[in-house]
């Protein structure tokens, strides 16, 4: 119901009506419209919006074919899988097997394949799996680096070079403010976001997303899965050797 194309469709807001009603399954069954979108804070006319982006004509039709679409999910897991987190991973590992995600793919590794150095940048817990890329890459016999200074020195144009650029939300502005710099000495960027509305995605030459729910600590610290970004990283790397 929800494939990658469709996914990919959904601006801002509808993005959080999606993942609201990801969260909340079974409560989502019995609301009204305007139940949705009071509790998700948006207008009536992006819930529309979104369900028709869906495939569906409007709201009743949509809560039809979810209850449908939760009837389908629950017969295909037995047992059940309770944990919303281990769904989720499940559902985008389903996700990167349509064609358009393997084009996308394909499309990377032939890049990465070409150049003769990569660096990869990010911050915080984006920055350690940037190191781990690094590494990665690097024991695969393609040279690879990370940088995590946003003020590190740049010197010449660097068309032979990729940049992969990691970011859970896309806009982190010590990432934007690197990758901006490398664009400009003519490096190739390439990104992998969780969603495709921020900054970063909409800047990269290539770009790779992922659809889970944001989680927040406190409102301060990001514990949002990283299952995705560590999947597309080692696939795009098998590929390579």
């Amino acid at each position: 119901m929800f494939g990658y194309e469709i996914l990919q469709s959904y601006n801002d807001l509808e993005m959080l009506v999606y993942n609201y009603i990801m969260e909340h399954k079974e409560e989502v069954k019995y609301m009204t419209i305007r139940e949705l979108a009071e509790v998700v804070h948006v207008s009536t006319s992006t819930i529309v919006r979104f369900c028709k982006k869906t495939g569906c004509d409007g709201y009743s039709e949509f809560k039809v074919q979810f209850k449908l679409f939760l009837k389908e999910e629950k017969e295909s897991k037995k047992p059940q899988i309770k944990d919303t987190a281990v769904d989720e991973i499940m559902y985008f590992l389903h996700t990167v097997t349509s064609n358009q995600y393997e084009a996308s793919i394909n499309q990377v590794t032939q890049v990465i394949r070409e150049a003769k150095q990569l660096i990869f940048i990010g911050i915080g817990t984006s920055g350690i799996l940037g190191k781990y890329g690094a590494r990665y890459f690097s024991n695969l016999g393609k040279y690879s680096q990370y940088i995590g200074d946003p003020y590190y020195p740049i010197g010449g144009d660097m068309e032979s070079t990729v940049v992969i650029a990691l970011s859970e939300s896309g806009e982190t502005q010590q990432v934007l403010r690197l990758a901006e710099r490398f664009k400009r000495h003519k490096c190739k960027l390439f990104s992998i976001t969780n969603g495709t509305a921020c900054t970063l995605a909409k800047m990269s030459d290539y770009h790779l997303s992922y659809f889970v729910t944001r989680r927040m600590v406190h409102e301060e610290y990001n514990i949002t899965t990283q299952v995705p970004v560590i999947y597309l990283l080692e696939n795009i790397g098998r590929r390579l050797s």
